[in-house]
């Protein structure tokens, strides 16, 4: 039947798709259809098959090389998941239909936690296949019509293609399974890699106005805030969290320069005897004394100094304010035998601590019996590094004390405080709390008290906050004790009145005696 002309082109397409499918199936096809036209038409033949047979290859190759190159811009290479261009191109499309019909969604953020140190340790080849063992469990876990995009170098972003209902309770059980499939462990030829990952999501519901931009902010705000409490953590966004989470930026910003404000100070916490009550110390505490926001604790700016390799410096400053108060309270008439400061890991393994020490003590005449090194027990947990036993052992021998702050939460082996000429331990707050009525903390702090004994050490109790506590931390026979139940941190001015206030009282007081046998 002849081809009406309005047929001709279709026919025409459709004969080339045939032939694409032929050539790509059967490679002989160009060979043998040549041979056919040849005996068919002769040499005429011949040539317009040698024309027009490879139009089908030709055109399938552009075709192909398009999408290739579109896949190439759209998805990345080696998860090949949607890039964030494209990711945030469908996004706001979606965004833009939910009004319309009346469905909503969600964005979530994973972040394969420490993914640069295992990228350290077990190499390029390894850590790219578990970012491809990662997608495509992420992918495995949702529908085929959620959208993902690898952003950065260990972070997926994933938004689930609308739905009528979604609420906080289903949302967090994909989470669940989300981290339950990606930290299962990835097969490797010679061993298996067990990471971890953090999750913070965000509902579409749960912003004013949503947008692409807003929603993704919003999850990767929940996403560092799974970060800070630690590794292989969830957290949904709330909607107080914008406002936490930018105060606590702005106060990091503010702590980066704190020290050359000179708004650090240092303020004082007494520790007493338990036979005498006498005032046998002072720990020396550092804070922030904010021009709007008061008194802020260590923990809202250590982090930010030790970042900005500031640590050095405070660690100076709250020496010499230390040494400063000793010879205060010694020319007052007062009798502080001595006084803690608190030194970081960081410090400890400065080269530079023992001559700084000394030239402080120089500065201000006072000998090393004045001063109790403090350092905490995660510290020296396990191997401590060598600077650090050298200049423990340096200052020890230097004559100062030298007291294991935290004892009890760091698990450190007797032979590695034996190691580092330890001085005291002081009992973590963790033990102390309701010591006086729960006698399994009882017999925890004797066993503790018994420990030190035999190694030759003295003991101090923190956190004790109540009267009945400190009765019977005396009673079990720990040397000194020391919280808010003997008295709060306070600045050098306060300490003064505080230590004439005490020593008038115990003249009217009886001591807390022993518990016998």
């Amino acid at each position: 039947m002849p081809l009406r002309p309005g047929t001709l082109l279709p026919a025409l397409k459709s004969v080339l798709r045939k032939f694409t499918g032929l050539w790509h199936d059967f490679p002989l096809v160009f060979p043998v259809a040549t041979m056919l036209a040849w005996i068919i038409a002769g040499e005429k033949g011949l040539l317009v098959a040698a024309f027009l047979l490879p139009l089908p290859l030709l055109l399938s190759r552009d075709a192909d090389t398009h999408s290739i190159r579109r896949r190439a811009s759209e998805n990345d290479g080696l998860t090949g998941l949607f890039l964030p261009a494209t990711f945030d191109r469908k996004l706001e499309a979606m965004m833009g239909s939910l009004p319309e019909t009346g469905r909503t969604t969600a964005c979530f953020s994973v972040k394969i936690d420490h993914f640069a140190r295992l990228r350290e340790t077990h190499g390029d080849s390894d850590a790219e296949e578990v970012l491809r063992a990662t997608a495509n469990r992420i992918c495995a876990a949702l529908r085929s019509d959620d959208l993902v995009c690898r952003s950065g170098d260990a972070t997926f972003i994933i938004a689930l293609d609308p739905v009528r209902i979604l609420d906080l309770e289903s949302s967090l059980q994909l989470a669940v399974r989300l981290q339950t499939a990606i930290e299962e462990p990835v097969p490797l030829k010679l061993a298996s890699i067990y990471a971890t990952c953090s999750i913070g999501f965000c509902l579409a519901g749960r912003l004013r106005d949503a947008t692409a931009r807003s929603l993704v902010q919003a999850t990767e705000m929940a996403m560092s805030e799974a970060r800070r409490a630690g590794e292989s953590n969830i957290r949904a966004y709330t909607v107080d969290m914008r406002h936490r989470v930018t105060t606590r930026r702005k106060t990091e910003g503010e702590a980066a320069r704190t020290l050359e404000r000179d708004q650090i100070r240092a303020w004082y916490q007494p520790q007493i005897s338990t036979d005498t009550g006498q005032v046998t110390g002072f720990e020396v505490l550092a804070r922030w004394e904010h021009p709007e926001r008061g008194i802020l604790a260590p923990n809202e700016f250590l982090d930010v100094l030790t970042q900005t390799g500031q640590m050095s410096r405070l660690a100076d400053y709250m020496l010499g304010q230390a040494l400063n108060a000793v010879r205060a309270w010694d020319e007052a008439g007062l009798t502080v035998p001595m006084v803690g400061v608190n030194f970081s890991g960081d410090e400890l393994r400065s080269p530079s601590l023992l001559d700084r020490i000394k030239w402080e003590l120089d500065r201000t005449d006072l000998e090393p019996t004045r001063i109790s090194v403090e350092i905490l027990e995660s510290v020296i947990a396990g191997s401590p590094d060598d600077m650090v036993v050298r200049n423990v052992d340096a200052l020890s021998n230097l004559g100062c004390m030298v007291d294991l702050d935290d004892f009890g939460t760091g698990h450190a082996s007797i032979s590695s405080i034996r190691r580092l000429s330890i001085s005291r331990l002081k009992i973590d707050r963790s033990f102390v709390t309701h010591v006086d009525t729960d006698p399994e903390q009882q017999r925890m702090i004797a066993a503790i008290i018994t420990m030190a004994e035999r190694l030759g050490l003295e003991t101090l109790a923190e956190g004790v906050e109540t009267a009945g506590e400190h009765t019977m931390l005396a009673q079990l026979g720990c040397k000194h004790v020391q919280g808010f139940g003997i008295a709060c941190p306070m600045p050098f001015a306060d300490t003064i009145r505080w230590i004439e206030q005490h020593r008038a009282k115990l003249c009217t007081t009886p001591e807390i005696g022993r518990k016998s046998g």
